[in-house]
């Protein structure tokens, strides 16, 4: 794989003093024309050996362009706040807006390439968890980023000259370490890791760049002219994109097809429709239980804590349905100190340049938490599919982008319980016109609930595929009879203290192991 790239390329200074100039003012150019369309977001990775210019590039970049609207990340060792959570949230945190360019050094690549180098993963650990980064990229790309890879290469003994140059300079012997030295000798492991993540994550939306980097010229050069005309053909693409959008009178804010339709999965009987919702709970009982139910979860919730054992609690349903209610429930049995109410409503400006998963990633809690989403992720194909605001392609891939962010969760070690809080559409109309009447609630009814309703079969059928789509055996959603309020919240309650419950006691089990 990496024999064309130990031919010797060389640029002569003459040439480069030649080229260097049109180059930039040409790089400077196509971000001035991405920062002002904001089409898309660009990720720059740059991965290589030690001393193979990976840092010079990043500041020759940062140098040619405006660095206002570039995010530069590179990391060591993860911090305990970022052992706490998911391994790709210390990433996401750092992903550029659209209309901005991320420059990364290793990135996610790092962590599984070290691992795999150092033995501390086998074979196949490592093939999934590459896995798993080609599925964020797909992700990525899939919203409209532009992916970047360039891998900088030098061959064993290109490398030990570089090195030993720079150690015998006083001026740059300190930016050569004992780990440097090190992984010298590891030279034919990280080039067999280097090779396997590029076959199984070079894709035609992310595709690695080899790039031969014995001459700092030639390096500059191919990188800077990769960047630019990248991003020039994508600004390009995604102008014909948008005038073909336009052009049949379909465009949605993002500038792509919002033609809603229905996919035949959801075609038949809804998972709702055999929910008994006759199902209740009388007062007194409701009181027992719901004392009971709320020191247990208290108890479970102060031992999670103490193993670090964090927990998301997801609440979708109905407009009225009971979701705040509940949430309350929930919180009245738990220490302040433990948990937090994530509100979800419209996506902010800074959200909107984003994934749709980033503003829910950035809010992922330290371990031994509670995080409850009132409202969360499914709203992609929940609100934005029924309203219009998704096309049919960006609904239908968030299912698997969903269950693949979700997986990364329960991985980790999260406890993740998703709620869809049912009722009937005549019990709908009761609650909204008890609100109606009830100053203390009439704030909570708007016109939008009264626009929602009038779509209530539209939004039964995305209901259905959702659940079909995205219960999983790792995250399955509860459907909750809701009708009769103390029904539901007993149940909700019950529901979180068992599932933590036995999430503990595997835990228990695997410490004994």
């Amino acid at each position: 794989m990496f024999e064309a790239a130990e031919v010797g390329a060389k640029v002569s200074r003459e040439e480069y003093r030649e080229r260097a100039p049109a180059l930039r003012q040409s790089l400077l150019q196509a971000q001035q024309e991405l920062r002002a369309t904001g089409a898309f977001p660009v990720f720059v990775v740059l991965a290589g050996f030690d001393a193979s210019g990976r840092s010079e590039t990043v500041n020759l970049l940062n140098a040619w362009m405006d660095p206002r609207w570039v995010v530069t990340s590179a990391w060591g060792e993860p911090s305990d706040e970022e052992l706490e959570r998911p391994a790709f949230w210390r990433f996401w945190r750092h992903f550029p807006p659209r209309g901005q360019i991320g420059l990364f050094r290793m990135a996610w690549y790092e962590p599984a390439m070290a691992d795999r180098v150092e033995r501390r993963i086998g074979r196949h650990a490592f093939e999934s968890r590459l896995r798993r980064i080609a599925a964020t990229e797909q992700a990525l790309t899939a919203d409209g980023a532009l992916i970047l890879k360039f891998w900088l290469h030098l061959s064993a003994s290109a490398q030990r000259r570089r090195m030993k140059t720079l150690e015998r300079d006083p001026l740059s012997r300190w930016r050569i370490t004992s780990a440097h030295r090190r992984r010298q000798g590891q030279y034919r492991r990280i080039r067999q890791a280097a090779e396997t993540a590029m076959r199984q994550t070079s894709t035609a939306r992310a595709p690695w760049h080899i790039v031969e980097a014995t001459d700092d010229n030639y390096r500059r050069l191919t990188v800077v002219a990769h960047v630019r005309d990248a991003i020039v053909a994508e600004l390009d693409r995604a102008a014909a994109a948008r005038a073909a959008a336009s052009g049949n009178g379909r465009a949605n804010e993002r500038g792509g097809a919002a033609e809603p339709s229905i996919d035949p999965l959801a075609s038949g009987a809804s998972v709702l429709g055999v929910l008994d919702l006759t199902r209740a709970i009388d007062r007194e009982r409701y009181r027992v239980e719901l004392a009971q139910q709320q020191g247990r979860l208290n108890r479970l919730q102060w031992q999670a804590a103490a193993r670090g054992v964090s927990t998301i609690a997801v609440f979708e349903g109905w407009d009225a349905s009971g979701k705040g209610g509940a949430i309350r429930r929930v919180t009245g049995a738990l220490d302040a100190r433990h948990y937090r109410v994530i509100p979800i409503g419209a996506p902010t400006d800074e959200e909107l340049a984003h994934h749709y998963l980033w503003r829910f990633m950035r809010h992922l809690s330290r371990a031994g938490r509670v995080t409850i989403f009132d409202r969360s992720w499914y709203g992609r194909v929940l609100v934005e599919r029924v309203e219009r605001l998704a096309s049919r392609d960006e609904y239908m891939r968030a299912y698997s982008e969903i269950n693949e962010f979700e997986d990364q969760l329960v991985d980790h070690g999260i406890l993740l319980v998703k709620f869809w809080l049912h009722i009937s559409k005549d019990e709908q109309l009761r609650r909204f016109e008890e609100r109606q009447r009830t100053p203390h609630k009439a704030w909570k009814l708007t016109d939008e609930d009264w626009r929602n309703r009038e779509r209530w079969d539209e939004y039964e059928l995305a209901v259905n595929e959702m659940v079909a789509r995205t219960s999983t055996r790792r995250a399955p959603w509860v459907l909750v009879e809701a009708n009769d309020k103390l029904f539901a919240r007993i149940k909700v309650i019950r529901t979180l203290a068992d599932r933590l419950e036995r999430a503990l006691r595997r835990l228990r089990a695997a410490r004994k192991r």
